[in-house]
């Protein structure tokens, strides 16, 4: 049999299989109708088989149930237990902290990634810099979060292609200095190689190109609370630098989590950024006078 012919006759056999979880259905009862994170646990006590959140744990976790792609996972689960959070946003920040911690074996796997760069404008020409060695939290001019160099690298000439911007003054490619680059006899650049256009026209547009890959600078002095409430629930959570630090019930027990991030979060940067400076919370600064 081809390999071809092959793949749907497994994914056939998989859904042929597939039995509801029966020997889970004791455990749906307890499981709220509220915001926040769920686990199925397999025989370990200690390491859970996948970790999930959900603005509805009971409504997410009955799909898991109904899915016949999970139902390895599924026999292999043995109870679901769950920790209820303030909202959606209290949900996603406990899932990625204890994905990292846990690395659950039916999760993705979040890892902090060493190699993580961005593109700084270091005197009018971008440069890759990494978060090892930049704080990324604080240092300016920084556009784009990547994988890694490589990545970093084909996003500044995309742009160079879409904005015919120059290759040389870029750092992509070597060039002469005042000698046209052999993109712009092609007309793909613009010329600000050998005065076709201006060096501050060719880096005006270079910065408007990057704009909507800005990084945020942390705009506080020190670490902040998030207020968060759903339903008679309400959680603080303690940011610092863009680092979810953990979420307390008052104000008073934020002192216990206060302390530096040990680097710049990736993930906590994508959750935490718009809901930080979007303006939708209460946002209390914890060296404030309404944190004592």
């Amino acid at each position: 049999m081809s390999r071809r012919q092959s793949a749907p006759r497994l994914e056939f056999e998989a859904a042929a299989i597939y039995e509801y979880p029966e020997h889970l259905r004791p455990w749906l009862e307890a499981l709220p109708k509220q915001p926040g994170v769920y686990f199925f646990h397999g025989e370990s006590e200690a390491m859970p088989l996948y970790i999930g959140k959900s603005v509805n744990i009971r409504s997410r976790v009955l799909s898991h149930l109904r899915t016949p792609d999970e139902a390895a996972m599924l026999r292999q689960s043995r109870r679901i237990t769950f920790i209820q959070t303030a909202g959606e946003l209290g949900a996603l920040l406990l899932e990625a902290r204890l994905i990292k911690e846990q690395q659950p074996l039916f999760n993705k796997r979040l890892r902090r990634n060493r190699q993580l760069c961005s593109l700084q404008i270091v005197d009018g020409k971008p440069q890759v810099v990494y978060a090892r060695e930049v704080d990324f939290s604080r240092a300016p001019n920084l556009f784009g979060l990547f994988a890694n160099r490589r990545s970093a690298l084909q996003t500044l000439q995309t742009l160079a292609d879409e904005q015919q911007l120059c290759y040389g003054l870029l750092g992509l490619e070597s060039v002469s200095r005042g000698r046209a680059c052999f993109r712009s006899a092609l007309k793909r650049c613009a010329g600000a190689c050998c005065g076709k256009e201006s060096v501050d026209a060719h880096h005006a547009r270079l910065l408007a190109g990057l704009s909507t890959l800005r990084v945020n600078c942390w705009p506080w002095e020190s670490a902040v609370a998030l207020k968060e409430i759903r339903e008679g629930m309400t959680h603080y959570h303690i940011i610092h630098n863009w680092f979810w630090l953990g979420a307390v019930e008052t104000l008073h027990e934020a002192a216990a989590l206060m302390r530096s991030p040990a680097g710049f979060d990736h993930d906590g940067y994508k959750i935490l950024c718009k809901p930080l400076l979007g303006g939708a919370y209460d946002i209390i600064e914890l060296n404030g006078p309404e944190a004592r």
